[in-house]
């Protein structure tokens, strides 16, 4: 099975601690995940917890399940992809530029479904667009939540 990997950060206006606090709200990924909605199927929140990720448009999509594998506030969160379709890794970091600054960095290492690597050539792009224009959108949420905190 091949391996396809991508990953995108974008620099965010605001402590690590709210940073992390917004990433952790998994109900809220909606508000800034492009076409994702998310539910905690069981678990705390933490290590263990069981997602169920919707990513959609006009009621074609992906549904993404995933179990939290790493957890280490504020800093490192790693997932695996339990699906059917969407399998393998995935994860954030967020690393400290300053008392207001930080960097939040997005992962997927997917295991790609057999006869689907030609695709990915077409799919990345597609890919790295939605999660760049999504994390700039982290990034606004993250900034208003720390000018209200």
């Amino acid at each position: 099975m091949r391996r396809a990997e991508v990953r995108v950060s974008v620099p965010v206006a605001a402590d690590p601690e709210t940073v992390w606090a917004v990433a952790t709200d998994w109900p809220r990924q909606g508000e800034w995940m492009l076409g994702t909605e998310v539910s905690v199927l069981g678990g705390s929140g933490g290590t263990g917890t069981e997602l169920l990720a919707v990513t959609g448009y006009r009621g074609v999509g992906a549904v993404d399940r995933m179990r939290v594998v790493e957890f280490e506030p504020p800093r490192i969160c790693r997932v695996r992809h339990e699906g059917g379709l969407i399998v393998g890794e995935g994860g954030f970091e967020v690393v400290r530029c300053g008392n207001l600054a930080s960097t939040f960095a997005w992962w997927e290492r997917l295991e790609l479904p057999t006869g689907t690597g030609p695709l990915w050539p077409a799919v990345r792009p597609a890919l790295r667009w939605g999660l760049r224009r999504s994390l700039r959108t982290f990034a606004e949420l993250c900034r208003a939540e720390g000018d209200r905190g």
